[in-house]
């Protein structure tokens, strides 16, 4: 099956744990719908480049799934209905990474940043 990545922003004022609720119910529907979740990580609030529903802020999720184009297409539809979701972002995916998100990572852990030069 093909292999998706989803980025979801969820609206502020929910709790930490209506916002983990919120990735756990579209786990469920993948599984409904023959596919599976296969990792799924929560980023925490987030401050965004610009207002989204008059929102400044909002509660972001990444999800890795395995799963037919079907299931993905329901979870999508679900998601634009749910009115806690703001934004969503599919995308497919040659193979899942398993090493935790770049936004996971701590600022030490990051290899692929270069050194910082000093002020004069």
């Amino acid at each position: 099956m093909p292999l998706y990545e989803h980025v979801m922003i969820a609206r502020q004022d929910l709790s930490n744990t209506q916002a983990e609720a919120l990735i756990e119910h579209f786990g469920t529907v993948l599984s409904d719908n023959e596919g599976k979740l296969v990792d799924s990580e929560y980023w925490g609030v987030k401050t965004m480049a610009y207002k989204i529903n008059k929102n400044r802020k909002g509660h972001y999720a990444f999800l890795r799934s395995d799963a037919p184009a079907s299931a993905i297409h329901e979870m999508e539809r679900l998601m634009r209905l749910h009115e806690d979701v703001m934004r969503v972002l599919t995308i497919k995916m040659d193979e899942h990474k398993e090493l935790p998100s770049v936004q996971m990572q701590k600022r030490d852990e990051r290899s692929d940043r270069g050194e910082r030069r000093e002020r004069r």
